[in-house]
């Protein structure tokens, strides 16, 4: 009687492959940092940088968009900064109840890049939430202004996932917006696993960006398509 192993027995043998692999990379201290420093910079992604029509700085960029915008301004990419709006939550309308002074994000952002000599800046009145909003509110409102290209700041952590949602939304209008993430995010692809904050951003951003790719697999094909398109042009 021939011998045939079953599932349990390949499941096994998977994992032993898997764990041998793990015990491998994770062993060797140079194999260890590669791996980690590999899927710090799978969250990554940039853009070339090329001159826009204006620059948006994502909702929770906050002083990193900022900062990155002022420098993209004077590398004479943009000469125009716009913010969306923050509206106050529960507790600011609290405050603003009492009679305490309310100075949203936004309006901090807007006083910052005026100190840094950027006069035109927008405030984009629809507030939004977080990346998805952004990619639900942003076609029609470049597509009002009659945008080009658009340059739009993030977070290091999720400007990968930023760019997926955005290229995903942006298709069928004429806008091209390009995503750069902030040099000045507090996340360092290289190392995020020195520092607990770094790990639980790792851990949260890259589930939220396996999400994102189970939940559109094409995404990916489509800007290597969108890509090699613009080289054959």
């Amino acid at each position: 009687m021939n011998f045939r192993p079953g599932i349990g027995t390949r499941r096994t043998r998977i994992f032993l492959v898997a764990a041998l692999a793990a015990a491998i990379v994770f062993g060797v201290p140079r194999l260890r940092v590669q791996a980690l420093s590999a899927a710090g910079w799978a969250l990554v992604e940039s853009d070339p940088k090329s001159p826009a029509d204006i620059i948006v700085i994502a909702t929770d960029a906050d002083g990193a968009g900022v900062l990155e915008a002022a420098d993209l301004i004077s590398e004479g990419i943009s000469s125009r900064v716009a913010l969306f709006a923050d509206p106050p939550s529960p507790v600011d309308r609290e405050f603003i109840r009492r009679g305490v002074p309310y100075f949203d994000a936004a309006a901090v952002s807007e006083q910052q890049l005026h100190s840094l000599g950027i006069r035109e800046v927008e405030r984009i009145a629809r507030p939004v939430s977080g990346t998805e909003d952004e990619g639900v509110f942003l076609p029609g409102w470049c597509d009002q202004r009659g945008f080009q290209t658009v340059l739009l700041i993030s977070l290091a952590d999720h400007s990968r996932r930023m760019h997926r949602v955005l290229t995903r939304a942006m298709g069928g209008h004429p806008t091209r917006v390009f995503v750069s993430p902030s040099r000045y995010s507090e996340f360092n692809a290289a190392n995020w696993w020195l520092t607990r904050n770094g790990i639980r951003t790792e851990i949260v951003e890259l589930q939220k960006l396996l999400l994102d790719m189970l939940r559109h697999p094409l995404a990916s094909n489509n800007r290597r398509i969108d890509r090699n398109a613009d080289r054959v042009a």
